[in-house]
């Protein structure tokens, strides 16, 4: 394998080929992303590696969200804005080719670090999961993520721990 690049999804794309065991998010990729792309609901991007572009080995999702900030825990609460809600990054949907083990951790880290970036143009204080299973919340867990304390499986990090991660990573 040459190097990885991750893209914004594109009809070059296989997503038919793709298959990470999971069928609600291998069906999302063929048959739901292109369209939340059209309709602005969700940015989808895909990992692919130079030497095979059109060969997805992974994707994620990414869409602007807002939190209850009084559902935070209060030592995370008491750091930012008293308002009613709080923006956020929301990581809808991340899932990696069925042989390509270790490719969670690099798409979550590209997700964290285009969060990151677009807070220069959109603010957002955390970056939210929702964990679709305790295998996946437990994944996130091994990231750094917390939980939300009334939400089983809702996770999130602090945009401020995403800039202490991504500078330590160059």
């Amino acid at each position: 394998m040459s190097g990885l690049r991750s893209e914004p999804l594109a009809s070059s794309h296989d997503r038919v080929g793709f298959t990470c065991g999971v069928v609600a998010l291998d069906d999302y990729l063929r048959r739901q992303a292109s369209q939340d792309v059209r309709r602005h609901v969700a940015a989808v991007f895909v990992m692919v590696d130079e030497g095979d572009p059109g060969t997805v080995l992974g994707y994620y999702t990414l869409a602007s969200y807002a939190v209850e900030t009084r559902g935070l825990p209060e030592e995370v609460a008491k750091k930012l804005p008293r308002y009613p809600t709080t923006p956020a990054t929301l990581i809808g949907r991340l899932a990696r080719s069925i042989d390509q083990s270790g490719m969670g951790s690099v798409l979550l880290a590209d997700a964290l670090r285009r969060a990151l970036v677009s807070t220069e143009q959109i603010g957002s204080a955390l970056v939210v999961v929702e964990a679709k299973d305790d295998s996946a919340a437990a994944f996130y867990r091994k990231h750094g993520f917390l939980d939300f304390p009334q939400e089983k499986r809702k996770l999130f990090l602090p945009m401020k721990t995403v800039v202490a991660a991504v500078g330590k990573s160059g």
